[in-house]
């Protein structure tokens, strides 16, 4: 396992605008938006019978929300191509779901302002719930088309691998 330092000199948190998403061992391009990576715990409350007036509250399932990724409409069917895995019209019946291959492991990295990685994410076992082709049109509109994705995820955890970076420093 890795070892931590800390970086005394960093004080900042670091921003939200610089990411990259990785599945099949490549980055997804034009990735504008990544939603948060999110697990709720159940409450399990119960009560000891020689204590009548206050009950006890341990932990009991973990669930993991779904993770949205949102990208400008383009020629690239990666989107696409991941949610036909899960239903697919027109190929037959039986055979609307590719089980063999519908789900897939994503990296999610956070870089800092100077383009270094500094936290990675593994979200594993993730397959398309929602697909969204297309937003609603406008012509009076001035915006950028957005489509995206909803992964189903089994859970997530920080790659301890991925060590806090010594960050550059400009000399005059």
């Amino acid at each position: 396992m890795a070892q931590f330092t800390v970086n005394a000199k960093r004080f900042d948190p670091y921003k939200n605008f610089k990411f990259r998403v990785r599945w099949d061992g490549r980055d997804v391009a034009g990735l504008s938006k990544v939603g948060a990576l999110k697990r709720t715990t159940e409450v399990v409350e119960h009560r000891e019978g020689g204590d009548p007036s206050t009950s006890r509250k341990s932990p009991g399932r973990s669930k993991f929300e779904p993770i949205t990724l949102e990208r400008g409409v383009t020629h690239d069917a990666e989107f696409e191509a991941w949610a036909n895995k899960v239903w697919h019209v027109g190929n037959g019946l039986g055979q609307e779901v590719s089980l063999a291959d519908f789900r897939k492991d994503i990296l999610i990295d956070l870089y800092n302002e100077a383009g270094q990685v500094v936290l990675t994410y593994k979200v594993y076992r993730c397959w398309v719930s929602e697909f969204q082709a297309l937003p609603e049109l406008d012509a009076n509109a001035n915006a950028v088309a957005i489509q995206s994705i909803k992964l189903e995820n089994e859970g997530w955890e920080r790659d301890r691998e991925v060590p806090e970076p010594n960050e550059p420093t400009l000399n005059d």
